[in-house]
Formats: C-alpha cells, structure tokens, sequence
C-alpha cells in the first residue's frame, strides 16, 4: 500500500545509445507504461523489483477488473483515469456510487520516505487530491515504521523525506483542514488496530503472500499489518466505501487487507440452499440443481434427496479427481439431509460475535428465519439488506463494521533513460526537488520512441507508445488538456512531430513545472508548523 510502485530502487540497465539523424539519442527499448522485458507478471513484490510484464494477465491472474467497464459511472473522471494509466480498479463501483449520491467515501495512500518524491509518487498524489475534491476524506500517511523496518533507514533520514513528501503532497492541493496527514509511528490508533488485526493473521500466511521466511524479522512483519491498519484506519469511526490508489506490485496488501476486514467482522454473509454448509464448489453444484428441479417441476417443492438423484446423473466419464471428488460430497450431503426442503436463503453467521450481539440479531430480522448455534438463515432479506443488518448490530455492540476497502491501479511510469524508472539512478527519473534547469536537462537527455532518421520518422511515424517522453505528457505535462495530449500523441505517430521539437517542448514544460510546484512548496514550507504532523522524530 505504500507507494514506491512507480518505480524500482535497484538499479536498472539501460540501453546503449548513439546520435541519430533524428537529432537525438537512439532509443533503448522501452515499456511504454505495458510492457517490460523480463518482468515477472506473476509474483507481486510490494518491497522488490517487481514490474508487470503484460497488465493484461492481473486481470485473470488477480481478479483486477478493467477500469474501462466502469469509467462512466464515475462523475468527472480524473484524466489518469480518461487517458487509461489507470487501468484496473477492485470493487471501485462501490466509491463512484458514493460519489455520484453524495454519499460519505474515504481515499488512502502511503509513501514510504526512503527518498525524495518524483514524478512517478505524483500519480498517487493526484489521485488522493482528485479524491478529495470530489468528496472523500482524504488520507495522506507517511510509512515510517516500514521504512525503518523493511528498508532500514535511520530515523533522521526518515524525518528529512517525510517532511518532503508531505510539502510536496501539499504544494499539488492537497488540503490539510479538510484531510488528515499522520505517520504510522504517532498514531495510536493505527497500532491498536494493527494489534488487533494481527490476531487474525500468521506467520504461514505473511510467507505464502510475501515470501517470508525464517530471516525475515519480526519489524518487517509487524509493519505489514500496520499497513492493514492503515488501509481500514478511515472506517474506525465508522464504515463506508474506501479506494486505496497503488501500483499493481501493492497488490498482495489490498488483498490481505480485505481478507482482514472480513475476518475481524462479528458476522459473515453468505447463500445457502439448505441447513448444512457448502464450499464455493458445493455450493454451485447445489444452485445448479436447485434451479434446473425448480424449471422442470415449478409447482413442486424440491428437495435435497431430489437434488442428489438430479447430480447422481450428472456424473461423467473422465471427470477429474477433484471434480468427482466434489460431487460426491455434496450428494452426500444432500442424502444425509434427505427430504429436508432446498429453499434459497442468505446467511448470517456468526464469527467473532459476543452472545448479546447474536441475540440481538436474533431480535433484529423481523421476517422468517431460522436460527441455529453458529447461524441465522433469513429468507426475506437480500444479500445486501442482511449485510447492512449484520454490519449495524455489530457496530452497536463494539464490533467493527469495515466494509472491504477497494482499489484503483496504475501503470508503471516508464525510466527517462529507458526501462523501469529507477530512485538509484537519477538520470531516469526527475525528483520533485531537481532544480528546474536540470529537470530541463534530464528530458532533453531522455531515450524516446522516435525512429533512426527523421526521414523515416517522417514516412513511418514515431512509436509514441514506447517512448518515456510521450508518457511525460500524458501522465503530467498534459494536465486536464486531453485534446493537448491527443495533438502530441497523433502528430507523433503520423511523422509530423519529431523527437529533438517534442523533447524541447517537454523539457520546457517540465522545467516550468518544477518552478511552479518549488514555489508552492515554499509557501506551505512557511506553514508546516501549523500542521497537526511532527517531523522531529523521538524515536532512535
């Protein structure tokens, strides 16, 4: 959940390069912000080098949704979003109905201060402030713990980037009256919820999803549920819709955060058929007989002996050791209920919840239901409606009522000098601290997508989707002017533009830029003290 995704800290080879007739450096390969040789498009690694090889594969690979399929049901989409550098969201609808009802939402991110911020940390930065102008209260936290624990800074260094960060984070728009600006180290509140979210989860857990193991110590560890806490910190006061904006290498910490959420619930909701559980597996075999019986035979009540005789046909040759093994457990089990009927309903059971709270359950659904030791089937109440239920008795009783916080995902800002930007060399990225003239200098100097010769540009156009230049002034130089992006973008392609004119421009454009953000950062440099944050660590 912290952000160092837009970029890696070891050091990346970069190609070799030679003058061109184009006037410029000819290109070493590059990802165009989709595609990375040798990245792994597996294993997600919030701390390594990871990069993602092809985004295409997180979506079956991960369950990550395409952005593209809710895009218009959100009001005024930020341009990162229009322009499809962010690509992929989990359960975003969620906040874009918030948004759109003017109901209450929340927007979080991290930075781990092992550095100075720079262009590929202003992506998150944007979409926090976005957020925050749309509605949402706006979390802004700086990981000190995990930067001591996981990348072993001393706490001076700690305090010197913090402070960056956060004058950084300010001088874009973020708003400190209205938002809420905190470290992992102060806060109370997040380490007592850490707490209590560490007695859900175990070490085999944290290895499986992180590859820890017996060198791994306990610091690291504990800072990863620390940043459990952090992702449900805005619901402590209460639940609501929360999108926590990353680099699809964060991945792993938005998972296990909902999968925390859920277990530390008084309550789980789930459907069933008939009184005895069922996996997911189980479950829709189960469905799928409920509903083929009830088509066949509308007027009669189906039940569970029915359901095993209908599956006991189904059975087929060639069938895998896991699927028939499937099978026969749930016609077992639906002999063993016998004539017992098989009726939809949802299922409220019981988790961690005290006796009082489950009573009052009990009291609260005013419509059928049967009550057993562990759980209440209703049959009355949506999944929904049972949910909210489940979440409102919970709370009234000292429970937590998280509701699983959602994500957006952003593409990989691509190095100035080719391949994966890099925080340990400087000539692939631009600090939001460069001085402006060599920010100028560093754009000048940046690989591009452009062809051997400007005749050849010319005739085959420029390859604006590889080039480091051309993400420039889509994720930033652009701003809110799509048209201004799309000119860059087609005159590129169609040889008009070449690379010395359009690197100029950029190398303009940035320079202008980071004059403007340092002028603003020494604004709120006048103000830092006014802020609820301290800089001056205690800690040694």
């Amino acid at each position: 959940m912290t952000r160092e995704s837009p970029t890696d800290d070891s050091t990346a080879p970069t190609g070799s390069s030679t003058m061109t007739d184009n006037g410029e450096e000819s290109p070493a390969v590059t990802d165009g912000g989709t595609e990375t040789a040798g990245a792994d498009s597996v294993t997600l690694d919030p701390w390594g080098s990871s990069t993602v090889s092809d985004y295409k594969k997180l979506f079956d690979q991960f369950g990550i949704g395409t952005f593209d399929e809710i895009i218009e049901e959100v009001p005024t989409p930020h341009y990162l979003m229009r322009r499809g550098v962010i690509f992929g969201h989990r359960d975003y609808r969620d906040v874009a109905t918030a948004m759109r009802n003017d109901d209450p939402f929340a927007v979080l991110s991290g930075f781990m201060p092992t550095g100075d911020p720079h262009i590929g940390h202003k992506l998150v930065f944007d979409e926090i402030i976005w957020h925050q102008q749309q509605g949402g209260d706006a979390y802004g936290l700086i990981a000190d713990l995990e930067a001591h624990s996981a990348r072993g800074l001393s706490w001076d260094e700690i305090d010197e980037h913090a402070r960056n960060y956060i004058l950084s984070l300010l001088a874009l728009g973020f708003d400190p009256e209205e938002g809420n600006l905190y470290r992992q180290s102060t806060n109370r509140e997040v380490q007592d919820l850490a707490f209590e979210l560490g007695i859900e989860a175990n070490f085999s857990e944290l290895g499986a999803i992180y590859d820890f193991d017996g060198e791994t110590d306990v610091s690291h560890m504990q800072s990863v549920i620390t940043q459990m806490a952090d992702i449900l910190y805005p619901q402590v006061d209460g639940p609501k819709p929360t999108v926590i904006p990353v680099g699809p290498d964060q991945d792993p910490h938005v998972r296990l955060a909902r999968d925390l959420a859920a277990r530390v619930q008084y309550f789980g909701v789930t459907e069933a058929y008939a009184s005895f559980e069922t996996g997911p597996k189980e479950h829709a075999l189960v469905a799928e007989a409920h509903e083929t019986l009830s088509d066949r035979h509308p007027d009669e009540t189906v039940r569970c002996v029915d359901a095993a005789n209908h599956l006991e046909g189904k059975r087929e040759s060639g069938a895998t050791d896991d699927a028939a093994t499937t099978l026969d457990s749930t016609v077992t089990m639906l002999r063993e209920a016998g004539k017992e009927p098989l009726r939809p309903r949802v299922r409220i059971v019981d988790r961690n919840a005290t006796e009082e709270a489950f009573e009052a359950l009990i009291e609260a659904i005013d419509s059928e239901k049967r009550v057993y030791d562990a759980h209440i089937d209703t049959f009355d109440l949506t999944h929904e409606e049972a949910t909210e239920l489940a979440r409102e008795v919970a709370i009234d009783h000292g429970g937590y009522g998280f509701r699983a916080p959602t994500s957006i995902y952003h593409r990989f800002m691509t190095g100035l000098t080719g391949g994966k930007m890099s925080s340990s060399v400087p000539a692939s990225h631009i600090s939001l601290l460069d001085d402006p003239e060599d920010g100028y200098d560093k754009v000048k100097s940046a690989t591009t997508g452009g062809r051997s010769t400007a005749e050849e540009q010319r005739e085959k156009g420029g390859k604006a989707d590889e080039c480091p230049v051309y993400e420039l002034y889509a994720y930033l130089l652009s701003g809110d002017d799509d048209e201004f992006a799309t000119e860059v973008y087609e005159e590129c392609v169609g040889g008009e533009r070449l690379c010395g004119g359009c690197k100029e421009e950029a190398a303009e454009l940035m320079q202008e830029f980071l004059e403007e953000h340092q002028e603003k950062r020494e604004e709120w440099e006048a103000k830092l003290d006014d802020l609820d944050i301290d800089f001056d660590s205690a800690r040694r």
